[in-house]
């Protein structure tokens, strides 16, 4: 495995445990703010905000060498965390969240396409995978983590993690990434030409009611494995393990298969996973460990379509690549943002947090509706001889 990929799956850990921790530590924030949970998952929406509106910063710095700009977005990271680490009540930690949320899809964004160069020649959906494997690894490892530091010491140790985990990112960048070839030169507004056309507007809408609708749950999954599943907190961290390898084997498993078929169809074919896990999670909280065997394929499908989108806008969004691989992450946790509300609405109602999945499934559904359009209608007719 090259080192200059290792090195860009380094950034995504940091990113990774940044974004996700919070759904782990959520009760704990909370409490120490002294406001209820789903105020807390503000928080959530406020990280994914920043994503959302840091993104189109891209289209500024087109003209730079990537790895310049990966540098700086690692600095990004640094400045981001270490503000929440030393946030003091919930205004601030709201503003910090949304600083740490900035640099986020713009990296996914460089690295996506500097992932692609380096890769070998018909691999470059397992190359994405790779630095997209990061996020995963942050999940199995870093997350658990996280929270035990949050359960044995503060949630602000946490966050201080983080900003020392991007020290190492500016550094394994500067050693192990090499100059690329950039980006042929193009105006501003050429850029966002690619949004004339429907399919990458199916792969973006697909991309936010996909993962929107697995936060509906997952934003309140701690209060779901120990409120309604009866698991005990000291289980979680070990729980939210289990989950991170689901996500881990369906980052890997997708890489591999989107090179042999197609990404939009290996996405599609993992959307109606993800439909299937909600709507069993709403079912299945009355016997604990089917419903994490059942959480762990939903985590699974979840990251199993993060690199086949990835690889699918790039290809769709000749000359505004860059803009159209941070556009994923925009749309991804745009749909944590709306997700995490959305989610929030049967708890405000007085229900239990298995209506959390409920809710989900139908915005799943939508998402994989999206995503079947594409595959007959675009990537098919892109991909058939002329």
């Amino acid at each position: 495995m090259k080192k200059s990929l290792i090195a860009l799956g380094f950034g995504t850990l940091g990113l990774g445990i940044a974004e996700f921790v919070m759904m782990a530590i959520l009760p704990y924030v909370a409490r120490d703010l002294d406001i209820d949970i789903p105020t807390a998952g503000h928080f959530i929406s406020a990280y994914a905000m920043g994503v959302f509106c840091g993104a189109p910063g891209l289209t500024f710095v087109r003209r730079y060498p990537l790895k310049n700009i990966l540098l700086g977005l690692a600095a990004f990271m640094f400045v981001g965390n270490l503000f929440a680490a030393l946030s003091a009540n919930y205004t601030m930690l709201l503003i910090g969240r949304f600083i740490s949320g900035l640099p986020h899809g713009a990296y996914f964004g460089v690295a996506s396409i500097v992932a692609e160069k380096l890769a070998d020649h018909g691999k470059g959906s397992q190359a994405v995978s790779i630095m997209v494997a990061g996020m995963t690894i942050a999940n199995l490892f870093g997350v658990p983590l996280g929270t035990s530091i949050c359960t044995l010491m503060s949630w602000r140790v946490t966050f201080i993690l983080v900003a020392v985990i991007s020290i190492g990112v500016f550094y394994y960048i500067h050693k192990w990434v090499p100059q690329v070839e950039g980006l042929p030169r193009s105006n501003y507004r050429s850029q966002f030409r690619f949004l004339r056309h429907p399919a990458p507007w199916l792969i973006i809408f697909s991309t936010m009611l996909g993962n929107g609708a697995v936060f509906c749950w997952y934003s309140y999954v701690n209060p779901y494995l120990t409120a309604r599943c009866g698991f005990s907190s000291d289980v979680v961290p070990f729980l939210m393990v289990l989950a991170g390898f689901g996500m881990v084997a369906g980052n890997l498993v997708s890489g591999r298969l989107s090179d042999r078929f197609t990404p939009g169809r290996v996405a599609l074919v993992m959307q109606v996973v993800i439909c299937v896990a909600l709507l069993s999670l709403f079912f299945s909280f009355h016997s604990p460990w089917l419903s994490v065997l059942i959480m762990c394929i939903c985590t699974f499908g979840l990251f199993a379509v993060s690199s086949p989108l990835q690889v699918s806008i790039i290809h769709f969004s000749k000359g505004g690549e860059l803009l159209g691989a941070a556009c994923i992450q925009m749309a991804f946790n745009l749909g944590n943002a709306i997700g995490a509300a959305v989610g929030g609405i049967p708890l405000r109602h007085g229900l239990g947090y298995e209506y959390t999945a409920l809710i989900a499934m139908p915005v799943a559904l939508a998402g994989a509706v999206c995503m079947a359009i594409f595959v007959l209608k675009h990537e098919k007719a892109a991909n058939s001889p002329r």
